[in-house]
């Protein structure tokens, strides 16, 4: 089944932490013509307008909690009024649950989802190796991107970049979100959805590509 980009249908893209989501993201909506969006920078943004929703997403998340499902698909059903969101929309990370899914499916024409697979010890060596240079924020790999030497010294490992928090966080993405690949596979039994899985354990370029010959089919 073709994708016709032309049309106003949307696209989601999901994996685990550490998947190359965010980067992908940008390469599809470059190929889509279709606007990248997340729910963090559409909350972000609410708030700092001060619009209705922004306000009572503050309240939640002044308090440490989730922001309710309801307040994200009131963010969402807003952005899709936006006129560069008429062809429809990338999600980048969003839904997250099924739940999600499926009250993003009463608002949002989903013609496509993306799951960008990484084995779980993979997706540790990348995270856990990774390294912060605190005077210009650029991130290293103790593996896959070695620090020069002189900077080398300085680097430091983000409190969320150690093991313990990775597979705590790999553990909500296979409890809760990875779930959504057989919810999607089910629903486009009786829709024109396409349903696709991406090895994602290749360089940027090379899941780009594979990503790219999905679209073109």
């Amino acid at each position: 089944m073709s994708l016709d980009l032309s049309t106003s249908t949307s696209i989601v893209l999901f994996g685990p932490p550490g998947a190359g989501k965010g980067t992908q993201a940008g390469n599809i909506s470059i190929f889509t013509g279709k606007p990248q969006v997340s729910t963090g920078d559409m909350l972000r943004a609410a708030v700092k307008e001060g619009t209705q929703l922004g306000i009572e997403a503050k309240g939640f998340m002044d308090e440490g909690l989730l922001v309710p499902d309801n307040i994200i698909i009131g963010l969402i059903s807003e952005r899709m009024e936006q006129d560069d969101a008429s062809g429809g929309l990338l999600f980048d990370g969003f839904p997250r649950t099924i739940a999600q899914a499926e009250e993003l499916s009463k608002i949002a024409n989903v013609s496509l989802v993306i799951m960008i697979e990484v084995p779980d010890e993979d997706i540790v060596e990348r995270i856990v190796g990774r390294r912060m240079d605190p005077q210009t924020g650029e991130i290293y790999h103790v593996k896959f991107k070695p620090a020069p030497f002189d900077v080398s010294s300085r680097l430091i490992q983000r409190k969320d970049d150690t093991e313990d928090t990775v597979r705590s966080r790999l553990d909500a993405y296979h409890m809760q979100t990875k779930p959504l690949y057989d919810w999607y596979i089910e629903a486009s039994k009786e829709s024109h959805l396409r349903v696709i899985s991406i090895d994602g354990r290749g360089s940027i370029q090379q899941v780009s590509e594979l990503i790219e010959n999905e679209l073109r089919r």
